[in-house]
């Protein structure tokens, strides 16, 4: 009886806990800064962007300290201020300037 109750245990524990670095979050994040970027966002024109640099940075020390749930929690953060950065850049440029002459 002990011993079942100990794998359930061990098997929850496990299921639970994630069990290495987030690679895949970190990556994704990085590749939702440099979308960003590359679609003409900056940290000092964008509030998104910067939040963006700033957590994946605080990812990366997490990740040096072997914090990975931290390190998770970050990156997925920096993942969705990256994707708002973007998303607003996207909406920018998709509206009409507010100065230019009408076609006539």
């Amino acid at each position: 009886m002990l011993r079942s109750f100990a794998v359930v245990v061990g098997v929850l524990c496990l299921t639970g806990c994630p069990s290495g670095p987030p690679v895949q979050e970190l990556s994704d994040a990085r590749q939702a800064i440099a979308a960003a970027t590359t679609a003409g966002a900056t940290p000092s024109t964008s509030p998104d962007l910067y939040a963006a640099e700033a957590a994946i940075n605080r990812a990366e020390s997490h990740l040096e300290a072997k914090e990975y749930v931290r390190a998770r929690l970050a990156a997925e953060e920096a993942k969705r201020h990256a994707t708002a950065a973007l998303t607003s850049v996207q909406h920018a440029d998709a509206q009409p300037a507010g100065n230019a002459p009408v076609p006539q």
